[in-house]
């Protein structure tokens, strides 16, 4: 085994554990970064995280935005684990579902951390010049 492979070995079984993960988080985070992705889709988001669990007519209040419009956002968003919706009498209620949300910013500060490193290295390198 040349020097390369073996030192290549030992960093995946030194730290390369937690880049793995966050490799395979952001493949399961894909779907909900596309989803917030659309303007629409971001707004209603925004507006569920300001006014908890809404209806569809609640949702269309005050925009140029059809109840199927919205009803096709939603799904879209809730197929992503962004939303979901809660049956009460007659009625579908509309309400955030912070797991995905929460996930999704837990990986974007590791990817900010890791940035933070990286520019570290390279200011230190540039200095070093």
């Amino acid at each position: 085994m040349s020097a390369h492979n073996a030192d290549a070995g030992g960093a995946a079984r030194r730290g390369d554990t937690g880049l793995r993960a966050l490799v395979r988080s952001t493949e399961g985070l894909a779907g909900v970064f596309a989803a917030l992705g659309d303007p629409t889709r971001l707004k209603l988001v925004a507006v569920l995280c300001a006014g908890g669990a809404l209806s569809i007519a609640q949702l269309t209040a005050n925009t140029m935005i059809s109840r199927q419009g919205v009803t096709k956002h939603l799904q879209i968003l809730a197929e992503a684990g962004v939303v979901r919706d809660v049956k009460t009498g007659r009625e579908r209620l509309w309400q955030l579902d912070p797991t995905q949300i929460e996930e999704a910013k837990r990986t974007l500060e590791i990817i900010g951390r890791q940035w933070e490193v990286a520019l570290g290295k390279l200011k230190l390198f540039a200095e070093s010049r």
